[in-house]
């Protein structure tokens, strides 16, 4: 009856927990990106913050830290969107030659396909999409606000105090020593790799484009070689969704050679850096194939968000590790993941070798304690044979001194006579 309800508490405790941990992470959701982020930072700043800790003090470190993210990262780069804000706002298009170019194609496109494109549904379906994604953007930039506030808050009390964060959720995983060395390895591996290698490609993708679009006689090329950069952390299609907008202004604004050559240039120069360096990086960084890298990113966007470009490759990658060990542990039959093997077949070969020298002690061992008792044995014949001869002088001398006066009367007795 006591295990019955023993097991009716557990259980009733364990539902609780799950209970509340769905509602805080339902209710959490909104600040995900936030956390993600502030979990990317932590990874990478964590050995600089226990080195900063011996020199300084364990309480000062994470204030230090956490300034200095918020002076040289998010000022930086909250400077650089308000300047591509202010730049788009204030560009000087023609909109007169716009107007012109933009209804002899919309008079073109309708001569071809017989389809109305003025018409009042369409213009009704158009403007909803644009007052959506407007609506969009105002929200995105609302929420981008508050998550850049909840990484901040979380990087300062995760650099406090990850080291016994790290312990609590280590003893938490239900997996042997190897493995969650294993998984704590990748995990690290693959978020340093991404949280480096995207913003450096993009900072290398965006002064390609900065550069191609001036030669091409685009006023602005410098923000809009910064959105290509922004737009290039996306694999495969990112860089396209900045250039090949700029090809479509480009005809309308300068005719069809300019527009020509900006787009020879997005396809054959930048989208090709984009597709070389980010395989090269991907390579270098973290020996990650890239189709872990794109099928990631795609599995990731609608999941976390802009955080979906660093922990979607994980996510994939962590599911290829647990297959793996599922398959090396249940299936093959060994409780240590592949990469280990080698290593287990050494130090059980180096456990052998030592057995045998071991052996091999005790019998030299044996044999030399055998050898001491032999000359133990022989020493005490020895001795033994010396006490008897010392036994047998002794009798004969006592033998000598009892004969010895009874000749000496026997010889006086026959002079006498």
């Amino acid at each position: 009856m006591s295990q019955t309800r023993e097991r009716y508490f557990e259980w009733t405790l364990l539902s609780l927990i799950l209970l509340l941990g769905i509602i805080l992470f339902y209710e959490a959701l909104p600040f995900l990106n936030g956390a993600l982020g502030a979990i990317t930072l932590y990874i990478l700043l964590r050995k600089f913050n226990l080195i900063l800790a011996r020199k300084t003090s364990p309480r000062l470190a994470p204030w230090i830290i956490t300034l200095a993210v918020t002076i040289f990262v998010l000022l930086p780069l909250s400077a650089l969107l308000w300047y591509i804000i202010d730049t788009a706002q204030n560009v000087n298009i023609d909109m007169r030659a716009l107007v012109q170019r933009l209804t002899n194609t919309v008079q073109y496109l309708e001569q071809v396909t017989h389809f109305d494109l003025m018409s009042e549904k369409t213009m009704s379906f158009v403007t909803a999409k644009a007052t959506g994604i407007m609506n969009m953007l105002m929200s995105g930039i609302n929420e981008a606000a508050i998550n850049i506030f909840t990484a901040i808050l979380l990087l300062f009390f995760l650099l406090s105090g990850g080291m016994r964060m790290e312990r609590a959720i280590a003893r938490c995983l239900p997996f042997n020593d190897e493995n969650k060395r294993t998984i704590i390895s990748k995990i690290s591996t693959i978020v340093r790799s991404n949280a480096i290698g995207i913003p450096l490609l993009a900072v290398i993708q965006g002064a390609v484009a900065a550069i191609g679009y001036t030669l091409c006689g685009i006023d602005n090329a410098i923000p809009f070689g910064a959105l290509t950069g922004f737009a290039s952390m996306i694999p495969v299609v990112g860089s396209m969704l900045v250039w090949i907008p700029l090809t479509i202004m480009q005809y309308f604004e300068q005719g069809l050679w300019p527009a020509v050559y900006v787009g020879a240039y997005g396809a054959l120069i930048i989208s090709q850096c984009d597709n070389v360096l980010r395989m090269i990086l991907q390579k270098r960084m973290a020996n990650t194939h890239p189709l872990i890298t794109i099928f990631g990113v795609i599995a990731g966007l609608p999941l976390f968000g802009f955080m979906g470009l660093i922990f979607g490759p994980l996510m994939v990658a962590m599911f290829l590790l647990f297959l793996e060990m599922f398959i090396s542990q249940y299936i093959i039959g060994t409780d240590i993941t592949p990469p280990q093997r080698q290593h287990h077949k050494s130090l059980l070969s180096t456990v052998i070798k030592h057995q045998h020298t071991k052996q091999e002690a005790t019998a030299a061992a044996s044999a030399i304690h055998g050898s001491r008792a032999a000359s133990h044995d022989s020493n005490a014949a020895r001795e033994a044979e010396t006490v008897t001869a010392a036994h047998t002088a002794t009798a004969q001398t006592h033998h000598d001194a009892k004969t010895q006066p009874a000749a000496s009367a026997a010889a006086a007795a026959k002079r006498q006579k």
